[in-house]
């Protein structure tokens, strides 16, 4: 890895996020990281500075699931760091029934789609400006129980879910991860940054945190030693350092072996994901305004 390389990871006050924080820290990084509460900063911060005690952290407040915040987000990035060697799209949630945004968006979609694709557009200046930047996005082989997609409706689509349907929503969302990977890939070639999207495996870290018995699953799955959630915080380390990924772009890689996936269709398909491309640029064009 570089030599203090300054690397942005949304997502990370818990869960992989945050093991990936550590990692990062103790490999001297100078870490910019985005949190919904001075709290969650504190806390990540204390442990930060357990592991690494000399690690640079600067924290960039923020509910992700409101363009208008993730916009402020990216602008007092962008504003206070006029060069970025690395951004790490983290933040994402399951929720177990359907929320509405205050833009009016669905919640999930909103948070582990919009967010990430409106924050990467809003750092590219920053990015540009490295040597060889690299823009990871956390998404997950859950992308192959997506159901049917459809494009445009499926960005905006509230219709109210069940419990056990909510897991076909959550994989289209990292569905919609990958596909954005692909189609920013190549709209990116000829710069000298790479985009790449990963599967962090099944992690006990924030399972079902909205279901009552969560708790007393982490502990059985922690026993039981399923869902190590060191080894999904792994393989972002993994493409943020290791140098085999260097000039690697438009790949979906796996937990582990770090070895590539085909995506499940329609995935890899460049006129799909150009169409998501498009319909997504169109939604939030009022963000991207005097960029």
């Amino acid at each position: 890895m570089m030599s203090e390389p300054i690397i942005a990871i949304t997502g990370a006050t818990r869960g992989l996020g945050q093991l990936a924080a550590i990692s990062l820290a103790k490999q001297g990084a100078h870490l910019i990281l985005t949190a919904r509460s001075e709290r969650a900063a504190e806390i990540t911060r204390d442990i930060l500075s357990q592991h690494a005690p000399n690690a640079k952290v600067d924290f960039f407040f923020g509910d992700l699931s409101l363009m208008d915040q993730v916009r402020q987000v990216g602008d007092e990035i962008r504003s206070a760091y006029p060069k970025i060697d690395v951004l790490v799209n983290n933040a994402g949630l399951h929720g177990f029934e359907q929320r509405i945004t205050k833009d009016g968006y669905p919640e999930m979609v909103a948070v582990n789609y919009l967010a990430p694709w409106l924050l990467t557009h809003l750092l590219l200046p920053s990015l540009k400006n490295a040597e060889q930047a690299r823009i990871i996005n956390v998404a997950s082989e859950a992308s192959r129980h997506h159901g049917e997609l459809k494009l445009p409706q499926d960005l905006t689509d509230t219709a109210e879910f069940s419990r056990w349907g909510s897991s076909k929503i959550y994989g289209k969302t990292k569905l919609l991860n990958i596909m954005f990977t692909g189609e920013m890939s190549r709209r990116l070639d000829g710069t000298s940054i790479t985009v790449n999207a990963l599967n962090p495996g099944f992690n006990v870290t924030g399972l079902g945190r909205e279901l009552a018995f969560s708790s007393v699953l982490e502990k059985a799955l922690r026993f039981l030693k399923i869902g190590d959630p060191r080894r999904g915080a792994g393989i972002i380390v993994q493409l943020v350092t290791d140098s085999r990924y260097r000039g690697v772009t438009g790949g979906y890689f796996n937990v582990g072996s770090g070895k590539a996936i085909t995506p499940v269709h329609p995935g890899g398909d460049s006129n799909t994901q150009r169409l998501l491309w498009n319909a997504t640029e169109s939604l939030l064009k009022p963000y991207l305004k005097k960029l």
